[in-house]
């Protein structure tokens, strides 16, 4: 499957002037006591198109509340051998590479996303909050998925994506402020059936193209919106060439709920999906008795138990117009090849 190779960034640039900039505790973000990696306080610049993170309300936070524990997981699992390169995916600030270098172990990084500002800033915020005695590796490039780090003919232990669900109507409107964080541009490959009407297009297309950076051994982890039933995801793995299992089942507050909700409900009557949402409060109160460690293996029957209490997009629309709050289930795929 072709790919055009867009420009590349040989290494960290300093972010633009003028991009907004915040603080991170360390130990509060990633729920760790004294990192031993990176710097006890981040400062993190983003740039006017990248993702912002929710650090006053952390339950809605993606990073904080989905990918962080899944890598605790990944960690655990991989016991005593080494994850030395890591790789995101549409990174954004580049906190998702910090926690991968302080929770991994991480000493070679590579990086992507759609725009340079975006790469170059994030880059640049890696480079800046690591800690001298942990030196870093960065390989970094702005395009299309994995295609910008073809130059450096890396491969990697892990490959992580966290990428949009929702069809914009052109790559234009993608372009515009922070778009490319929750919208894709419309997408030219043939695609199976099942990926298109679930909305897993760049999910397939990454896993595709993730199979020439993989290190023997390695794996992919797509964190997933669970909006579509879990069986769906492993198909979605089976498609795409792996062998795909669950790391990790959670749950979070849906994040700018009243654009996602609408818009999950208008692809909804358009044909696709169903996508299913709940209530908050369920969702809370059914995932505060589960540990983080075994949710993967359990997860189907976590959500046979949830089936009563969903709302499909259209529902979940109406539900939120009354005042109630919604979330979703997500799920945290791995993927290994065949």
């Amino acid at each position: 499957m072709p790919f055009e190779t867009p420009a590349v960034l040989s290494g960290p640039s300093v972010h633009r002037k003028g991009a907004e900039t915040v603080e991170v505790s360390t130990e509060t973000y990633l729920a760790l006591r004294k990192p031993a990696r990176i710097k006890r306080r981040l400062s993190i610049a983003l740039s006017s198109q990248s993702y912002l993170p929710r650090l006053d309300d952390l339950q809605s936070d993606w990073l904080a509340h989905v990918a962080v524990p899944a890598f605790k997981v990944f960690a655990q699992q991989r016991g005593k051998t080494p994850v030395e390169s890591f790789c995101s995916i549409g990174t954004g600030s580049g906190l998702d590479v910090l926690a991968a270098v302080e929770i991994l172990g991480a000493k070679r990084v590579g990086l992507t996303d759609l725009h340079e500002e975006v790469v170059a800033t994030a880059a640049d915020n890696v480079a800046r909050n690591h800690l001298p005695s942990h030196p870093l590796v960065i390989e970094a490039g702005f395009g299309d998925l994995l295609a910008p780090l073809r130059p450096f003919k890396a491969r990697y232990d892990l490959i992580y994506e966290n990428l949009p669900n929702v069809r914009a109507p052109s790559a234009e409107e993608v372009a515009v402020d922070r778009k490319s964080a929750a919208y894709l541009a419309p997408r030219k490959e043939p695609l199976p059936e099942l990926i298109t009407n679930q909305m897993l297009d760049l999910h397939y297309l990454a896993l595709w193209q993730a199979k020439e950076f993989l290190l023997p051994g390695g794996a992919v982890l797509s964190t997933l919106g669970a909006r579509v039933p879990l069986e769906v995801f492993l198909s979605l793995g089976t498609l795409a060439g792996y062998v795909s299992s669950f790391l990790a089942y959670t749950w979070k507050v849906q994040a700018d709920p009243e654009e996602m909700v609408r818009d999950h409900a208008q692809k909804q009557r358009e044909g696709f999906g169903p996508f299913y949402f709940y209530r908050a409060e369920i969702l809370e109160k059914t995932f505060a008795s589960v540990d983080i460690a075994t949710s993967g293996s359990n997860a189907l029957e976590i959500e046979r138990a949830l089936v009563a209490e969903r709302f499909d997009a259209i529902e979940a629309y109406e539900a939120l117009k009354r005042g109630v709050k919604i979330g979703h289930a997500v799920a945290v795929l791995k993927s290994e090849l065949k």
